[in-house]
């Protein structure tokens, strides 16, 4: 019998098999295939979890950047409001300070300037008072000298009385 060789390569396609099922060979293949699809599963799981959590944490630390950015803001607008109110304060004081010095410096010529007239005043009288007393020492006789001198002497006082006032 001749078998030709489409029969040979047949029937070595049929052992082929055989020994493939016979060692169990589709099954552990199956069994492999399945365990790999389920790893690959819970690897996807593990991601979305994962996934999850990170976004969880994201949105969290956006809240807190929002926050402490509010935050940063209030302290911001706090800081130059006070600083606005010093300026103004310090502005304020400058002001018054000047005020006061104005006002002292104005009491202080106000009063040079009385005690300056009084003096040229006293001096002026002194003089008037000493040149009446020579005049008259040397040209009037004592007993018109004596009259003279007390009549000049309650004028004087009488002006500057009026002076004094």
């Amino acid at each position: 019998m001749a078998f030709d060789a489409t029969f040979w390569v047949a029937v070595s396609f049929v052992i082929f098999f055989g020994a493939l099922i016979y060692l169990k060979v589709p099954q552990n293949v199956n069994n492999l295939l399945s365990k790999m699809i389920t790893d690959i599963k819970n690897e996807i799981d593990e991601s979305e979890k994962l996934r999850a959590e990170s976004k969880r944490l994201l949105d969290e630390a956006q809240k807190k950047l929002d926050t402490a950015k509010i935050e940063s803001e209030k302290i911001m607008q706090q800081s130059k409001d006070e600083t606005e109110r010093f300026v103004i304060e310090m502005n304020d004081k400058f002001h018054k300070s000047a005020e006061l010095k104005k006002s002292l410096a104005e009491t202080k010529i106000s009063q040079m300037k009385d005690n300056a007239i009084k003096e040229i005043k006293d001096t002026s009288i002194n003089i008037a008072v000493e040149s009446v007393k020579k005049i008259i020492t040397t040209s009037v006789d004592k007993s018109k000298l004596d009259n003279l001198f007390n009549k000049n002497l309650e004028e004087t006082k009488t002006e500057l009385k009026k002076i004094s006032s």
